[in-house]
């Protein structure tokens, strides 16, 4: 099962008979299997009919919509879940601000984790003062961690890390871009623009899985509440980032998979291309579906499993099947 894209403007998504086909002034883009598809992105002005959201609804495959340029705008879901017990001890936990705060300090422990591994092995390829520079601080960074007594220290440390993380990250790259900082929104060089992309892809993710799970997406431990975010999601990408789409970001970069060529400048943002968003899709589905050893678990599963088991594991410390979170930590 994998993620379908269409990027195709002002094309038509239907279901007829058991697949679904993408069609634009009666040309055929695409023509897949329903049973193939576990989720769908669509990107800019592209039109779903009402059938085909009710048959997908009732399949549970959920649709992510994304502007033209990557941005995200919203997304339809099945009430995959209807374990309201599991979303009750989830809001008491949340307004335990002691059991917040555990919480949140191994979360960004295993984020700081991941991007220090992340790091060294680059390091290898790239040995750059820069770069051991970067791990020191990191390191500290997550010694610090451990001492935090509250939710603005643990946010502190982490932002901490993540600066000295993306410092470092030019000097493992072939071509930089131009890339200095971690910049959202608008991304203003190609390698922010392939980073948010990667993380809003991500974010949509890691949302589905939580769904699958039963736990409410917008109540979240280190992001907190805010009106329409889903500040759970944001909680269980961030030990993922490093792993995914930083690994598919430098990679494709190192092996000049995309060049200047294949992004376009306008008004101070930078866009990608439609190719190269194609190529950027592929990669970052065929990184999701590597397999991994679960570093728990210790048996061989992909990384969209691996979602979904962190999402699991949370929802266990949650009822009090188990002590402790556990985040997920690469090898």
């Amino acid at each position: 099962m994998s993620s379908l894209y269409i990027t195709e403007q002002n094309a038509t998504l239907r279901k007829t008979d058991e697949r679904l086909v993408v069609t634009r002034d009666r040309e055929v883009f695409l023509d897949v299997p329903l049973i193939k598809i576990d989720q769908i992105v669509i990107l800019g002005n592209v039109t779903v009919t009402a059938a085909t959201v009710a048959e997908l609804m009732a399949r549970k495959i959920h649709i992510c919509f994304l502007s033209a340029t990557g941005k995200y705008l919203g997304r339809y879901e099945s009430p995959d879940s209807r374990n309201g017990l599991l979303r009750i001890a989830q809001h008491e936990k949340y307004r335990d601000e002691e059991q917040r705060l555990v919480v949140a300090k191994r979360i960004v422990s295993g984020k700081i984790s991941n991007q220090v591994t992340f790091m060294v092995r680059n390091h290898r390829s790239f040995p750059r003062e820069q770069v051991l520079e970067a791990i020191k601080t990191m390191k500290l960074a997550k010694k610090g961690l451990a001492q935090a007594k509250s939710l603005n220290e643990v946010r502190g440390y982490e932002g901490n890390a993540a600066a000295a993380y993306f410092k470092a990250l030019p000097f493992i790259l072939k071509n930089d871009f131009g890339f200095a900082r971690r910049i959202r929104r608008p991304p203003t060089d190609p390698v922010n623009a392939l980073l948010g992309l990667g993380y809003t892809l991500l974010t949509h993710n890691i949302q589905s899985a939580a769904a699958i799970v039963g736990l409410d997406p917008y109540i979240g431990f280190l992001h907190g509440d805010r009106y329409g975010r889903a500040s759970l999601a944001l909680d269980l990408v961030e030990e993922f980032r490093p792993v995914i789409v930083d690994s598919v970001v430098v990679s494709m970069i190192n092996n000049n998979m995309v060049v200047e060529q294949d992004f376009e400048h306008d008004l101070g943002m930078v866009v990608m291309k439609d190719a190269a968003r194609k190529d950027f899709f592929r990669k970052f589905e065929e990184r999701k579906h590597a397999s991994v050893t679960h570093p728990l678990f210790k048996y061989k599963v992909n990384y969209v499993r691996c979602f979904e088991l962190q999402a699991r594991i949370l929802a266990k410390w949650i009822t009090g099947e188990i002590p402790e979170y556990i985040s997920f930590k690469s090898k």
